[in-house]
């Protein structure tokens, strides 16, 4: 069994195509494992969270790129000017003046001013670096917006799964008891005919408490893995379909660890967006060395202006053509210390894609083992069953014939149905482990769910929770019979 993946150099591009195009709707049908996870992609709070961080860098390139078009900037003002004036003069009034002769006037008048700029940067290597580093952010978004969707995915199956492990274990501790409810009730039955000690009673009642309150433990489980699916897709589901009984237990394909981790060097979105940070801080460092450096920028600016003042209508313009050079000298240490800044973040970077590199490589590696051992520890599980329902069988005919007391029988039921628990444990880690592989190997994508998909039976599990039909297929091995009679 292998389950499809990507191809192992596609390109960046398609990634982010295919993030985006993975989110659509579709008409109601049965609640089943693909339907949900379409469910998640298109509701999930998280996911659109990382879909419009996307979007939110992508738009920073612009805003990076601008800085290098042309600027056009255009003002104008309409004035309206009020003047007082008032002057005395102190000189000895000449024949015929009047004695401190005085003059004063009011100056009334408009004025339009308008300016037209326009400037383009040359060379400005600052911004220019600006765009090589938004463009590397951009690169490292798709990657962790592809983590984010593949988180999606095995957070979706797991809480899936989850539902349906609660729900087998549910199954199988009813079942206990109901079984260890009917012991009780014949061993009470017999007390009061004097056919059985008090302690044997007490035994049956002790088991029979435990047994609840391990019903009690799975119906809370199956609760809360019904609200924790809801939480990711944002939608409530009365029911599921149900993993089938012949799903294909395998080894995982190709059958070499080296060959998962090679996967998870080379496509792990984790270890990719943190390479690409490596190239963002690079360019932060390219963008600190570039402070010191000139700009030069060509320039053209028209000015007009027209005014009425001392009542006479005037108009005037310029116009001027150039270029504009602008070098640092000091700026106060600003761009050395920019430098060492930007040097530290790249070190520190760096670490941080060793770190993600070596964890990654860990976790290759332990669900490698943790799949390979699934696979044989289903099938050691299974055969537990069988092993303990003929140890039930044993136990139950030597406590017909007084060889072994009720203490032996109950015993024998709870081990019979912690193997039925732990093969359902057992085939659910089986699933989940396996896609978590995938997930760690960047591998894990929408046909990867369909593939699991298909091992579903199509037959529904509830969150109501299930009633006893009278068909219970472990009570014939839970049968205990009799017990033994006085004087055998």
């Amino acid at each position: 069994m292998r389950l499809a993946h990507w191809a192992v150099n596609a390109p960046l591009r398609p990634l982010m195509a295919a993030v985006f195009a993975a989110s659509f709707v579709l008409p109601a049908q049965a609640a089943d494992l693909l339907t949900i996870t379409r469910d998640a992609l298109e509701n999930n709070a998280e996911l659109s969270s990382a879909r419009f961080e996307y979007l939110s860098v992508e738009a920073a390139k612009d805003i990076a790129k601008a800085g290098l078009l042309p600027q056009i900037n255009a003002s104008g003002n309409v004035t309206h000017n009020e003047q007082y004036e008032s002057q005395t003069s102190s000189r000895l009034p000449t024949e015929g003046a009047g004695v401190g002769n005085v003059s004063s006037g009011d100056d009334r008048y408009n004025t339009v001013s308008l300016s037209l700029e326009a400037t383009q940067a040359l060379y400005d290597e600052v911004t220019r670096r600006e765009v090589t580093q938004a463009a590397n952010q951009i690169d490292q978004q798709v990657y962790l917006l592809a983590a984010t969707e593949q988180q999606l995915l095995i957070d979706v199956a797991s809480a899936y799964f989850d539902i349906l492990r609660a729900y087998e274990i549910l199954e199988a501790r009813l079942a206990q008891e109901r079984a260890i409810g009917r012991q009780l009730e014949q061993a009470g039955e017999q007390f009061e005919v004097g056919l059985i000690a008090i302690t044997e009673v007490e035994e049956a009642r002790a088991t029979f408490d435990q047994s609840r309150a391990d019903r009690i433990a799975a119906e809370s489980n199956l609760q809360v893995a019904f609200e924790e699916l809801e939480q990711l897709t944002g939608q409530r589901y009365a029911s599921i379909e149900a993993l089938g009984d012949s799903m294909p237990v395998d080894l995982p394909e190709p059958s070499s660890r080296d060959y998962w981790v090679e996967q998870a060097i080379e496509r792990n979105p984790l270890v990719l967006a943190q390479q690409a940070g490596i190239d963002v801080a690079r360019s932060g460092v390219a963008i600190a060395r570039a402070g010191g450096l000139p700009t030069l920028q060509a320039f053209g600016n028209y000015q007009y202006g027209e005014s009425d003042i001392d009542n006479t209508t005037g108009e005037d313009s310029s116009s001027q053509v150039g270029l504009s050079a602008n070098l640092p000298i000091y700026t106060g240490g600003r761009t050395s210390a920019s430098i060492r800044q930007g040097t530290y973040q790249l070190e520190s970077s760096q670490y941080d894609f060793e770190s993600q590199r070596r964890s990654s490589i860990q976790q290759v590696r332990s669900l490698y083992t943790q799949v390979s051992n699934d696979v044989e520890t289903i099938e050691a599980r299974e055969q537990a069953i069988v092993s303990n329902q003929s140890a039930l069988e044993a136990t139950r005919a030597g406590y017909e014939v007084g060889t072994r007391n009720i203490v032996d029988v109950l015993n024998a039921e709870q081990n019979l149905y912690n193997a039925i628990a732990n093969y359902a444990e057992a085939r659910y880690d089986y699933v989940v482990n396996l896609l978590s592989l995938r997930q760690q190997a960047g591998l894990l994508d929408v046909e990867s769910i369909e593939e699991v998909n298909a091992w579903l039976t199509g037959d529904e599990v509830n969150f109501i929770l299930p009633e006893s039909d009278g068909n219970d297929r472990y009570e014939n091995a839970l049968d205990i019979g009799a017990p033994p009679q006085p004087g055998m």
